[in-house]
């Protein structure tokens, strides 16, 4: 199944998106989540398959979110998990010396 995805920017909070059908664009959002999102800005269009690979998430979750409740909300990742992951690329780098 190839969905037609349409990513939003939140201008509020960095690293916060909202992925929606391109087709519904941003009709099946609750008001109060877009007011604490802000003015949603466009950063990309793309066609999503189950076996697309996202950086923080799987596909077959924002799809099955797109069905229902018809958006996937991308909060920023935590400090803590940053953090983690830098911690792991400085070992994986000395790793490979």
């Amino acid at each position: 199944m190839k969905q037609l995805v349409e990513i939003f920017r939140s201008p509020k909070e960095e690293g916060m998106y909202l992925y929606v059908k391109r087709e519904e664009g941003l009709e099946r959002v609750p008001e109060d989540l877009l007011r604490r999102f802000g003015k949603p800005q466009s950063a990309m269009v793309l066609a999503l398959t189950p076996e697309r690979k996202l950086a923080r998430t799987t596909a077959e979750r924002v799809l099955a979110c797109l069905e229902e409740p018809g958006y996937y909300l991308q909060m920023p990742p935590s400090p803590h998990a940053d953090a983690e992951a830098a911690q792991v690329r400085l070992h994986n780098s000395k790793l490979g010396h």
